[in-house]
């Protein structure tokens, strides 16, 4: 059926990934269909925003490729409730419509979508967009499961401080840490302000955030880690090996003293006020004046 477009069909193991088709018109959901599956992609379909939310319940596609106009639940609608939900919301919508109007368009993209094509649909553009967003969508994907992997969390905070992006670990953390969303915007925007921050679960585990620094157009990166129960504070500081001069810079620190203070209480230059604080910083694992101050205090006080 679609020989003139000049498409050539893979190999019948290769597979491109699964693609949600969403049209309520029975001749568009067989052209796309067809067109898919010549090129490799395993083909979900719903002739409705509900039966479109049915089908994320039971497989979580690659794509989805959604008509904008259905009677029911709008394109648009469905894309709000996709994105909605954190297992659903990595997945790319492009909508199709005969709607070309700018407020059309920006609604579009403003409920979620990555990508506009009008009808009537041109096959060879559809299958390039597609096959962009795909790549696009399993590389961020496997490089979010990679920071899981390791053992860590990470979440982005947009420039007004919400949360924009957090790895599957780093939202189950949360999650389990706070009973409130604004007290986990709370505590991420102090790991932001400070370089660091801690907060110690129910059963003793501490979750660390560790500021990473800026990621794109006002956002801020932090990297999550949780500690086991039985590396307390104490403990902490006294695995670090600090050398008696070190004990001594990082105590004045604690008190609130400047770099210049400390140097003219111990009698050193403030050249090598600096270096010890960095052995200091290094063998705490912190990266800021403050996160090291922090912590010293704290285990003081335990102490």
């Amino acid at each position: 059926m679609f020989e003139h477009l000049n498409v050539p069909a893979p190999p019948a193991a290769a597979s491109q990934g699964v693609v949600l088709v969403v049209d309520d018109a029975p001749d568009t959901l067989r052209m796309l269909c067809d067109a898919l599956a010549q090129v490799g992609y395993t083909v979900l379909v719903a002739r409705s925003g509900t039966e479109a939310l049915q089908r994320l319940e039971l497989a979580v596609p690659d794509a989805v490729l959604l008509d904008a106009v259905m009677p029911g639940l709008s394109g648009f609608d469905v894309c709000r409730q996709l994105k909605a939900e954190p297992a659903w919301a990595h997945v790319p919508v492009i909508f199709m419509t005969g709607l070309a109007e700018t407020d059309h368009i920006v609604e579009g993209f403003g409920s979620g979508g990555v990508d506009y094509v009008v009808k009537p649909l041109k096959v060879p553009e559809v299958l390039a967009r597609l096959s962009t967003h795909v790549r696009n969508a399993q590389a961020t994907r496997l490089a979010r499961e990679a920071v899981d992997v390791g053992g860590q969390g990470v979440v982005l905070l947009d420039a007004r401080g919400r949360i924009a992006w957090h790895s599957p670990r780093a939202q189950a953390w949360l999650a389990s840490s706070f009973e409130a969303d604004d007290s986990a915007l709370g505590w991420l925007a102090q790991a932001a302000a400070l370089g660091e921050a801690q907060r110690t679960r129910p059963n003793g585990e501490r979750l660390m955030a560790r500021l990473l620094g800026t990621a794109g157009l006002g956002e801020t990166m932090l990297l999550l880690k949780l500690e086991a129960a039985d590396a307390s504070l104490a403990d902490r500081v006294t695995s670090a090996a600090l050398t008696p001069r070190e004990t001594e810079v990082l105590s004045w620190l604690a008190k609130g003293k400047t770099n210049r203070d400390i140097g003219d209480i111990l009698g050193m230059s403030h050249r090598t006020v600096n270096k010890h604080l960095e052995h200091i910083f290094e063998k705490l694992g912190v990266e800021t004046r403050a996160a090291a101050a922090a912590l010293a205090t704290r285990v003081i006080v335990v102490a």
